[in-house]
Order: C-alpha cells, then structure tokens, then sequence
C-alpha cells in the first residue's frame, strides 16, 4: 500500500487527474443541491489536497487563486445558501490573517502574547469612528460619516495605527518573557478593551458598551459593497497580501533574527542581532494584520462593540496557532480555517440537526449538551488530544532546503584576494537551513 502511495505521490498526471475529477464533482454537487455543506467543505478540502501534492509552487499558486476567485464563488452560487457560504469563507479568510499575525509573534519570534485582539478591535474602532457621526463628538472640523470610498485608505490607517498599538505594548514588556510575557500582554488586552467600553465620557469616543452602529460600508466605482459575497473578494485580495508579506518575512534577514531570537535570546544578541528592534517590529508587523481585518470586520459588521473583542478571542486565534503548527504558515492557515469552519458552520449545523431529531421524537438531547454550547469543550479536546498525539501541529515547520551544487554555482568565482575562509566546501547534496 505504502508503495502505491509513493508511486502515486511521484505520478503528477495521476494526480493532476485525481484533483481535477475531485473537484469537479463536489463543485456539481455543491452547484446543483439546494445546501450541502459537505460538498461545500469538500470543495475547500481541494486546496489542502493541492497543498500536498507533488507540482511546482507555481502551478499550486495558479491553481488556487482559480479555486478561491472563481470555482468557489461560482459552485457556491447554486442555492439560497449562497450568502452564508460566502460569510463563512469570509470570516476564513479574516481569522487567517490575524492568525498569521500571531504566528509573526508567537511561532517566528518567540514572543507569546495573550492579548492580540486588542489590534483587531483598534483597527475595527479606528474606522467604526470615521465612518459613522462619533467623530462628531470631538472633532471640531470636517463632515462626518466619511464616504465609502474612505475605507480603502483606512484599511492602510487602520495597519498603522494597530502597528503602534504593537509597539506601544511591545516596549513595556521587553525585559519579561516566558510566562511574565503572556501574564503581561493578557493585561494590556484587556486594559485596551476596557479603555474602549469606558471611553463615552467624558468625550464620547467609542460610545462604550453601546457599540457603533450603522457603520458606512465600503464603495468602490459607485457600487456599494453590503454583501458578504462582495466582502469575500476583499478579504481574499488582502488575504493573498498577507500570505505574501508572511512569506517574504519567514525568508528574509528580519525572519532568520525572529527566529535566531526565539531559539536564543543570549546568541542572537551575540551574533550582532537587535534585540529590542527586532521584537518591536515583529509586534508592530503582527498587529498591523490584524488590524487591517479589523477594519474589514468593522464594516462587514456595520456594528461593534467591546464584546466582540473579548480574551477568548484571543485565546481562539491562539488556538489556530498552535493546532495548525506555530511558525508554519501553511499550518497556520489550515489552523484557522478548520477552528473557523467548526465553530461557524460544523457545530451549528449539527447543532440545528440534533434540534431537529429532538422535535421529532427520534432522540431526546439536552440542551446543554449541544454541539454549539460545548465549543469550548470541543476545543480543549482537540487541544490536549494535538498536543498528546501531534505536538508540532497539523502542518510542521519546515526549514528551507537549499541545493548545494546550485550554491556552488551560483557562488562567484574566487580571486587570489579571498581568504581560505571564503571557500569552504560543502560535500552534502542538500544543506538545511
């Protein structure tokens, strides 16, 4: 069996066959059922497949984007459960970037931070107040609402301004780490969450824990984005950004010192790495995800309010971390989007299904006992059940294999004026990274 898996796993017409077929069936059945969220899960399903199958980054790239821009969109259209698809997938696509935010901070550098919401709500309150009459309250000049074209500069703001929120909090707790870390950025989020619910006196900023209403959706050449069909798309443009951003910064100087950092604080300072540089920018790129899908959700939403950034927010995306795999990107994205899908769309609809055996007699369930209230029952399962049997995640991080005889190559010829030390040699077919 083993053997027919690797032959397969080396076929790449055999698999680019098995994924085309898989993928045209669960998007007909998705297409032609009134609702399926097994197809529509198995169509998702697709993207971790091409995930592991054995192409060019290239190809898997193309391939995606064609899934997420337009097969996905187009199969989910068929039925009246459209724009529920589209809300789910949206809501995805949010919680994986502010995951690979996190993962920037707790997975590359080593930093654990409890209280990363906090740059979700600042970017969510930083347009929320722009965008309805609340400027109002203190800004002595200019009209508000802002128009719906105003969002798209907002989604920068609202980066920048969670970027400062990072370094803010980053720059107290620079001298702790470990446990005092986490003890510490738990503190700060909930001192941000507070300020935010107290601050409607004695200037109403924020409204307290009444929450912004009515908060002006984005437009874009006229038209008035308010569905979450139409939300979906931008979420997925800015999530291709982040995955791209993530990438080239796992890859970059700036990655290889978190990561020298989070595996020894004493030997990177030794080897000529910045400590309080380097942590400074990896809260401040962290939050600055994050907060531009705050002002994503803000106005999806069209209403915030201090409880939709609580901890247990923070402790969720905490929870794609660690299931997926921390400093693995791949592993992060399938993180959040399985703790995503489970929480917004499998336990409800089981949910709903075992409401439905109840009412016809078939099986009497308690309501305490519904799939919906036991999410964190469910959660702590998964947990402890990853952590026994699964420790490094779903998708381990890998380091990067680079060719030794392509190094060589592309190594510049030596000159009678290189030292011995400029030519080392390297006998191995692959070094690790």
């Amino acid at each position: 069996m083993k053997e027919k898996l690797t032959a397969f796993y080396q076929n790449k017409w055999a698999q680019t066959v098995f994924l085309a077929l898989f993928v045209i069936v669960t998007s007909a059945a998705l297409y032609f059922s009134q609702k399926s969220v097994v197809s529509f899960l198995l169509l998702l399903s697709s993207l971790l497949i091409l995930h592991f199958m054995n192409l060019k980054n290239v190809t898997k790239w193309i391939v995606a984007l064609g899934l997420l821009f337009v097969l996905i969109p187009f199969a989910s259209s068929g039925g009246p459960a459209f724009q529920s698809y589209m809300e789910v997938a949206t809501m995805v696509g949010i919680y994986i970037s502010m995951a690979l935010g996190l993962n920037i901070v707790v997975g590359m550098a080593g930093l654990l931070d409890l209280g990363f919401v906090a740059f979700f709500a600042v970017g969510a309150y930083t347009y929320s107040i722009f965008a309805t009459k609340q400027a109002s309250n203190f800004m002595p000049f200019g009209e508000f609402p802002l128009g719906g074209e105003s969002f798209w500069g907002f989604l920068i703001i609202g980066g920048i301004m969670a970027a400062i929120a990072g370094v803010l909090i980053g720059v107290p707790v620079l001298r702790v780490k470990g446990d005092y870390l986490a003890i510490v950025t738990l503190g700060f989020g909930e001192i941000i969450r507070i300020i935010f619910n107290n601050a409607d006196r004695p200037i109403n900023f924020t409204n307290g824990a009444m929450g912004i209403a009515s908060v002006t959706p984005p437009e874009i050449f006229g038209i008035t984005l308010s569905f979450p069909n139409q939300f979906y798309f931008v979420t997925l443009v800015i999530l291709m950004f982040t995955i791209f951003s993530v990438l080239r910064l796992e890859h970059s100087k700036l990655g290889r010192s978190w990561k020298a950092v989070r595996e020894n604080e004493i030997a990177a300072q030794a080897m000529g790495i910045p400590l309080v540089r380097t942590k400074l920018l990896a809260f401040a790129l962290g939050a600055s995800f994050s907060g531009i899908m705050g002002v994503v959700f803000a106005a999806k939403q069209a209403f915030i309010d201090p409880t939709s950034f609580t901890l247990m927010e923070s402790f969720t995306i905490l929870v794609m971390v660690v299931l997926g795999g921390m400093g693995s990107v791949p592993g992060v994205i399938l993180g959040a989007a399985v703790v995503t899908i489970l929480n917004l769309q499998v336990l409800t609809e089981l949910t709903n299904w075992l409401n439905q055996l109840s009412l016809s007699g078939t099986l009497s369930i308690p309501d305490a006992l519904s799939p919906a209230k036991m999410q964190k029952f469910i959660f702590g399962a998964l947990l402890v059940a990853f952590a026994l049997y699964r420790p490094k995640g779903l998708i381990p991080a890998k380091n990067k294999i680079f060719d030794a005889k392509k190094l060589k190559e592309d190594r510049p010829h030596r000159t009678d004026n290189d030292s011995d030390l400029d030519a080392i040699p390297v006998d191995q077919d692959k070094v690790r990274v």
